[in-house]
């Protein structure tokens, strides 16, 4: 079955830049050349919420994994972290010197990468808004960045053509990709961690292992690549292009499966949910689109499901292309889970209280960090306060 248009969101008031699922998929952010950030609820009559602090574009958002915070990067050089509810409280950090083109958070939530116009990766500590250090080996705008799954590896994508991989510990780039033939628009890793995928303005896809640095696959469209999601089996990519497009790359097979016609103007944001079932695009036009994926629907909840467990890839490896990501092939039929009642519903109310509590972490976090910014001011108050003593003092 083709993906099918889900919902369709009116809202912003210019390009849509940037689009990203909740943990639980009830939310969805956008960013928009409007300066705004928009919440959008995925459950039916429930309203958007339409978040302003920025003074100018906002380039990229992301929610935490938890999905209680959501960072935004905008072209006022700052990088926000917002409570997404209806207050849409926010802290601002100054981040960079220039537009800030892409934020990040580690899969643990605790460090955010973000990427900028001044030609620097940086790296911060979330919940104290603490600036750790930067990468700065681009000779050009740094366009993406993003945390491999396990938090070791960090790769950037950027307009002087090159996609870097980096090592977090030792903050030295272990490999610059260069076969990109124009600027690099966005990078992400495969969810095994073993792979990356790169999209540019040479109109191309191109798939790295990151072990041996080696390029595995060449997908040639024939417009500027935009933005790209794998989905979480790792077995698919979608893509958004400046024709108006969406294509679903299936790369087990190494070919396109679909394309998808809905916006009018260039797709400039797409991803997937974290469980793969839906995918959001946005564009130029102004509108935010939530598609249902529909394609190889029974089978991914077990491909993610045998993917945790650590299963090997079966006998029927395809030869045809040479993606050895711990992807699960092998069809499986679901098994009967037998279990009674009673339990799913402690479990349900078990994840209910930890995603409670996590709740309350993050408004924690957040109060804190408002709290220490309050600080710093009453600190330079007083710091200013004391030196005009000194003047005073010394001028009698």
């Amino acid at each position: 079955e083709d993906p099918s248009l889900e919902k369709h969101f009116k809202g912003h008031r210019d390009a849509v830049t940037s689009v990203d699922f909740s943990l639980n998929k009830k939310q969805l952010a956008s960013g928009s050349m409007d300066s705004c950030l928009m919440i959008w609820s995925m459950r039916p009559q429930m309203r958007a919420y339409r978040f302003v602090g920025h003074k100018d574009a906002v380039m990229c958002v992301q929610f935490s994994p938890s999905g209680h915070l959501v960072a935004s990067g905008s072209r006022d050089k700052t990088v926000r972290l917002w409570i997404p509810s209806v207050k849409g409280e926010s802290t601002v950090f100054k981040a960079h010197t220039a537009t800030v083109r892409s934020v990040h958070f580690s899969s643990d939530g605790q460090s955010l990468v973000t990427a900028s116009d001044d030609k620097t990766v940086k790296v911060w500590m979330v919940h104290r808004q603490k600036f750790l250090f930067s990468l700065s080996q681009h000779i050009n705008w740094v366009r993406c960045a993003r945390f491999s799954p396990d938090g070791r590896l960090i790769v950037s994508a950027s307009d002087d053509k090159t996609v870097k991989l980096w090592d977090k510990t030792s903050r030295e780039c272990i490999h610059s990709f260069c076969e990109h033939g124009g600027f690099v628009n966005h990078v992400d890793f495969h969810p095994s961690g073993t792979c990356i995928a790169a999209a540019g303005t040479d109109n191309t896809v191109k798939v790295w292992d990151v072990r041996m640095n080696r390029l595995l696959q060449h997908y040639q469209g024939n417009a500027v690549v935009n933005s790209l999601s794998f989905h979480p089996s790792g077995n698919y990519l979608v893509t958004a292009s400046n024709d108006s497009t969406l294509k679903i790359l299936d790369l087990l097979e190494g070919r396109l499966l679909y394309t998808l016609h809905g916006h009018q103007g260039p797709a400039t944001c797409v991803a997937f949910s974290r469980t793969g079932d839906f995918f959001a695009s946005g564009g130029s036009d102004e509108q935010v689109m939530v598609w249902k994926t529909n394609f190889d629907a029974a089978d991914y909840g077990d491909v993610l499901k045998t993917q945790k467990s650590g299963t090997s890839v079966d006998g029927t490896h395809h030869t045809l292309v040479e993606m050895d990501c711990g992807v699960h092939l092998k069809k499986t039929k679901p098994q009967d889970s037998g279990r009674n009642h009673a339990q799913q519903d402690e479990e349900t109310s078990l994840a209910n209280t930890l995603e409670h509590i996590m709740e309350q972490l993050d408004v924690l976090t957040q109060t804190v960090s408002i709290l220490e910014q309050r600080l710093t001011l009453t600190e330079d108050k007083l710091k200013e306060c004391l030196e005009n003593q000194q003047k005073i003092i010394q001028n009698k």
